[in-house]
Order: C-alpha cells, then structure tokens, then sequence
C-alpha cells in the first residue's frame, strides 16, 4: 500500500466523530491492505511496533523538528519549526504547512528509496516501517545523527498529507479517535470472523499485528490457535476500588490477598532457555532484577509465565516503601551496586502458563493450586504454603470477620492492605473489571501527568524545582495545580535528570516538558478554580513518588477528579 494512500484514509477516519462510522473506515482500510496489513493494523493505532515489544523510536520533539526543517528548506531551521508549532498547535498540521521534496543529503539517498529530489517511486507502508525498524536499531556514536537522516529521508519524500500522519507517528500523536476497541471491532467486521474470538487472540498474543492476518487469512481456528508465547508479555489484569460489603454481596466467598507495595512484573521462564522479566507496561527489566532470575534458576522447573511483584526488602527481610523498589526497577547501569544498596524478593500471586498449557480462562482458584505447584517444585511438593518461597498466599472465605483480620496482618507486616478476587474468574489481560478489587487505606492522591516545571533560584537553580501536574480529558491533559512541597534536594536532582530529556520549550525559569512522567500527588481536598484549565486545583499538594509504572494515557481523568470534588 502506498503511504500516501494510508495518509488519505486516516484522514478520512480523522475528519469523523461518530464511533460506528470510525470502525467501518478502519474496516474498509484492513480489507485493502493485502500484504501490509499486520504494519497498517499498527500504524493506524499510532504503533511502530507490537503493543508487546517495548523498542522504540527514541525520537524526541527536537529530533523531528530537525527532521522536518531539514526536508523544508535550506532557509528553515528546527527552531522555525517549533515556533510554528507554538503557532499551530499539533505536530502533524506543521509538518503539512511545508512543501517538502527536494532537499538533497544522506537521508535523500537512504532509508526510503528514490532519488535526491523526492522523485522516485512512491512511498509506501512498508518502506516507512522498515526505515523507521532501521531508525529504532541505531545506536553508539553517530546513532542520533543516522535517525534524524532517516527521518528526513521520509519526510523529504512525503506529501503533505503524508506528512502529518508520518509526523504524528513517530511522535506517538496519532489521535485520530483510533483506538484497541476500534481496532478489534475493525477486525471481526473485516473478516467476518466473532469479536469475542478476535479479543481472545489479541489477549493472549498482544500483536494486533498478527491478529488482523491471522483472521484474514485462517479465520476462527486460526485465531483460537493463538496462544500465550513465553518471551512475549501480555497485558496484566487490573483492580478497581471495592469494598468487603460489595464483593460478598456479588460472590459467594472472595478470595483474599495481601497486596504488595512493590512493583509489578511478570515472570517468563524456560528451564532449558531465557528467563525474562517484565513490567507492568511491558517493558523488559530483566537485566535490573537479577535476583528474579536467580529465583526462577533455583526455584521454577518447567516452562511458566507467573505474574506477580517485586518487593524491596532490608536486612531482616521487612518490606521497604514502594519508592526503594524504583531505585532498581529500571536501572541500567550499576545493578550490582545498586543491589548492595537495595535488596528485592518476588513474590507471586498468579500462574497465566505452565508447562505448556495456557492458564488464562481457568478459575483463579485452579490456577493459584497451579502457582502452588510450580513453586513448590522438589520432592517436597506436600509442604504448608504459607513456606513456600515466593507465594502469595490466598485465603477463600466469606466472613467479613476473618477479611479485616487479614487486612490487618497485611498492614501490620508492612504491606499496603488487602485485594478482594472472584474465585471463579478468568484472567482477563489490561482489563479493570469488578472480578479483582483493590482494598487499601483511606489515601488522598491522584496520578497526574507533568507538563511543565520551573528552575528553582539560589542553591536550586540548577533544579527543576516547581513542577505542573495535569489530568487526562479525552486526547487533551488539563492542569490542576502545580507541586513543590515534599521533595528534597537529592530528589530534585533525580527529577531533575529524569525529566531533563522531555524539555520541549523554556522560556526564562518556565519549561514546557513533554507528556512522559506521571507524578503520584497527595492533596488535602479538590477545589473548583478559574487559575487552571481543568476548572479545578489541587489544595495543599503534595509530591508523593514518580509513577514509574504508569504511562500518561494511564494518569487519573478528569472525571475522576469531579468525582472525587
């Protein structure tokens, strides 16, 4: 498929508002594919790669604006482009304003095809999948300079139309009202196969990708062939608020276990392969927890895919605060170091594969028999669970008594409460349904996105000291107030680094920072207010942690934040 053909039915699905008729575009543009329907099935969500694969482009605003400048004109300038932006307000709507082609470099030769003037063939989907694969492998010494080649040997070849769509793709600022749902629906319609079967397959395999062709080309039984891989991670199931009253009313016993203050991840291992770790979003962090690893090695023999989380711990083996997990979760470098300074242990709570049988539609029940099973390998496989290493334990009652007593243990141990689970549930992968439920003390805090941050003064100045918090409204983030009380000098410092790469704009002490970092925030109350976009402000915020574990599409809603008023 040409991209320019891609280009021209995205913005036909951009210029509609009504669900149905989103769905139905996407469904004609899946049935014109052909070959390239696994990258279009991607690229029409905003996806370079499979929703499972954690590459990425490592492509921030100022290497795109570069990109574009480059393509425009000799007489443009990366800075002209962010003006404009300034002016225009979405990436995708400057990089059409300029009439592209022509501009002869490195990029006009490479990554894309055709001659130096934009001449040459079209350009189509699966060239502008394969140089931007290309543009994510590079890496070392001169890898910056190659992407930004890369990309303008795109954009040098791309119409107008072609460029608001490439643009907004490697920038990840599709939002064209396309999303999983969309996606899903598209695909059963397509291909005529059922919609629970399609969402099974994108549960099990995460690729939408494979999915859309599996149902194209071998219909139902291909995709009820789908199952669970061991080295590529499936969405973790999710927990909503709920109470004791409201999960025995709707079961007849719940199952309970102590929630974790830790960090979430999910175990794959192969005794006769790799073991793998992953995140909540996963994101491999294999290399940063080796003691997992070494777990599985000693503990796990056959194949399994656990889920679970991974607790800091100090000398005794207490728990330590979920931010001393963070100090480990994603380090790169120094992890022996790091280890020294912090201990962790896994402790899991559910069993999704094992030994080549997939666990997901199994009651929570049998696949926690399971999880006992796989970690209690050895010839001691009778032994009380409660010594088991790295089990959860899970209690079933229906007595509200016996469920605040073990809340109770749970926060006298040192952990963060209780999660209340429907015996009989499935494991339904990225879905917040009311069969796992969440219950922790009362706490006041809201996820919210950073958006802006201002330099401190005096022994601050090299800080990041005053940061702006927004909320999610749909496409759109609305801010709600702006935090500076909690945080000490070593943690402006490590906020400082860490946000330092998503500066878009500063303007004396004011800088613009790119949607990336969610910050957890305590507050005292929520009051309406004109000062914000949101229409409300955070009394009395407070800095609480860095949401390592959340993406911004993943922060608290405006919605959330009128209910909670």
């Amino acid at each position: 498929m040409e991209f320019a053909t891609f280009a021209d039915r995205v913005a036909a699905i951009d210029a509609e508002s009504a669900d149905l008729e989103i769905v139905a575009h996407v469904r004609d543009l899946f049935e014109d594919a052909g070959d390239d329907l696994p990258v279009v099935a991607r690229f029409v969500q905003g996806r370079v790669f499979p929703a499972w694969d954690s590459t990425t482009l490592d492509i921030g605003p100022n290497t795109c604006y570069e990109a574009i400048a480059r393509a425009a004109g000799t007489n443009v300038a990366a800075d002209d482009v962010e003006e404009r932006l300034a002016e225009r307000g979405e990436i995708g709507d400057v990089a059409a304003s300029y009439d592209f082609g022509g501009q002869q470099g490195l990029g006009a030769f490479t990554g894309g095809g055709g001659d130096s003037t934009g001449s040459g063939d079209d350009l189509t989907v699966r060239e502008v999948d394969d140089t931007l694969t290309e543009l994510a492998a590079a890496e070392g010494a001169g890898s910056q300079d190659r992407k930004v080649d890369l990309l303008f040997g795109l954009f040098n070849r791309c119409s107008s139309s072609e460029a608001r769509y490439l643009a907004r793709l490697v920038l990840s600022e599709m939002r064209i009202g396309v999303g999983e749902g969309t996606v899903r629906d598209a695909i059963a319609e397509a291909f005529e196969v059922p919609e629970d079967r399609v969402e099974r397959a994108l549960q099990v395999s995460n690729d939408y990708g494979q999915v859309a062709q599996v149902a194209r080309d071998e219909g139902v039984s291909g995709l009820d062939g789908i199952e669970l891989e061991l080295g590529r991670p499936v969405q973790a199931m999710l927990a909503q608020a709920g109470t004791v009253t409201d999960a025995l009313e709707e079961w007849d016993e719940a199952g309970v276990e102590w929630k974790y203050d830790g960090a979430r991840i999910q175990l794959h291992h192969d005794p006769g392969g790799q073991t793998r770790v992953f995140s909540r979003n996963m994101e491999e962090v294999t290399d940063a927890l080796p003691e997992v690893v070494e777990f599985a090695a000693e503990t796990l023999d056959e194949p399994v895919i656990l889920d679970g989380e991974v607790v800091a711990i100090d000398e005794d083996g207490s728990p330590l605060p979920f931010q001393e997990v963070l100090k480990r979760f994603r380090r790169k470098h120094d992890v022996a170091k790091a280890r020294e300074d912090v201990s962790v242990r896994p402790v899991f709570f559910d069993c999704l594969h094992a030994g080549g049988e997939d666990l997901l539609e199994v009651p929570l029940t049998s696949r926690h028999e399971r999880l006992e099973s796989v970690l209690a390998a050895g010839p001691d496989r009778d032994q009380d669970p409660a010594e088991v290493d790295g089990l959860s334990l899970l209690w079933l009652t229906d007595d509200p008594g016996e469920i605040e007593a073990i809340d109770a243990d749970a926060l006298a141990a040192g952990h963060e409460g209780i999660m209340l689970k429907n015996p009989d549930s499935a494991y339904s992968p990225g879905r917040r349904g009311k069969n796992w439920r969440k219950r922790k003390p009362d706490v006041d805090t809201l996820d919210c996105v950073v958006t802006g941050a201002e330099w401190g003064e005096g022994r601050r100045a090299t800080f990041l000291g005053t940061f702006e918090l927004s909320v999610r409204d749909g496409d759109e983030l609305e801010t709600v107030g702006k935090v500076a009380t909690g945080i000490t000098d070593e943690k402006l410092e490590e906020l400082t680094e860490l946000l330092d790469p998503h500066i878009a704009a500063e303007e004396g002490q004011n800088v613009e920072l790119e949607p990336a970092v969610v910050f957890e925030v305590g507050y005292e109350e929520i009051q309406a207010s004109p000062t914000y976009s949101s229409g409300y402000a955070l009394r009395f915020p407070r800095f609480v942690g860095v949401r390592y574990d959340k993406d911004p599409e993943e922060a608290d809603t405006l919605e959330r934040l009128r209910n909670l008023q």
